[in-house]
């Protein structure tokens, strides 16, 4: 994947990080303290596969070996916010944990469940999608087939409940953000912008383009054991249905 710089992060990873004195500018990973109760362990600054594949071995080794004092894992593109109980552990120990799993995490590479997601393309759910082949110097229908032959990754979670960014956008298909957002986008919309795809889970504001829509529901509210249909690490197969799948899942 040609690596890009992040454009998108988790809401959650969105709070000051103080700066630590020993931080190298190239040197991976990095540690950077966040408030009392978190530590940012950072593996890079791109959008690529083999920087995520350390993301997802750090949270699998916290999860299957959490320390004292652990709370949670956040994984994003490139790093994982690492939040624990101050009055059981503090930042220096939580890094020599961290550091500990990995050393000693596991080498290869993790691999989620496959996922396939509907998608209709027909004009009145995908505004942008005549657009965006022109920007692309492609035919509507070679765009479509371009978006439907890839894997995508669900790399974080992030802005809304339920919005899974995707990466593996095929290069040909890539195009930059809005200059400005559009209002009350529906649920369900196939959005891209550059690397990243994404479908909506609620009524909300985009700046990136509208290419498609999808029945398949990615938020379930009402799950007890799972809200979202992805998990981290899952790989998104995008699947291409006709107009009455829309009208059957709305019905």
């Amino acid at each position: 994947m040609v690596p890009r710089k992040l454009t998108s992060f988790s809401s959650k990873a969105q709070i000051k990080i103080h700066s630590m004195s020993n931080v190298s500018d190239t040197e991976y990973p990095r540690y950077r303290p966040v408030a009392e109760r978190a530590l940012l362990v950072e593996f890079g600054y791109t959008i690529t596969d083999e920087i995520h594949s350390e993301v997802l071995k750090l949270d699998s080794a916290l999860s299957a070996a959490p320390f004292e004092g652990f709370l949670e894992a956040i994984p994003a593109y490139a790093s994982v916010l690492v939040c624990f109980d101050p009055y059981l552990t503090d930042h220096r120990k939580v890094r020599l944990a961290v550091t500990e799993c990995i050393t000693r995490g596991p080498r290869s590479k993790i691999h989620g469940q496959i996922r396939e997601i509907e998608v209709c393309y027909d004009v009145e759910f995908a505004p942008d999608l005549a657009d965006v082949a022109q920007q692309c110097g492609l035919t509507v229908e070679q765009l479509i087939n371009a978006h439907l032959s890839s894997d995508y990754r669900v790399f974080m979670y992030g802005f809304a409940p339920g919005y899974a960014y995707l990466a593996g956008v095929p290069a040909i298909i890539q195009v930059p953000r809005k200059q400005a957002a559009v209002r009350d986008i529906p649920a369900g919309s196939v959005l891209i912008a550059g690397p990243q795809c994404l479908v909506t889970t609620l009524k909300m504001p985009t700046g990136w383009s509208i290419i498609g829509r999808s029945p398949t529901r990615v938020l379930n509210i009402k799950s007890s054991e799972q809200a979202f249909l992805f998990n981290v690490g899952d790989t998104v197969q995008f699947r291409r249905v006709s107009r009455s799948a829309i009208s059957l899942a709305q019905s």
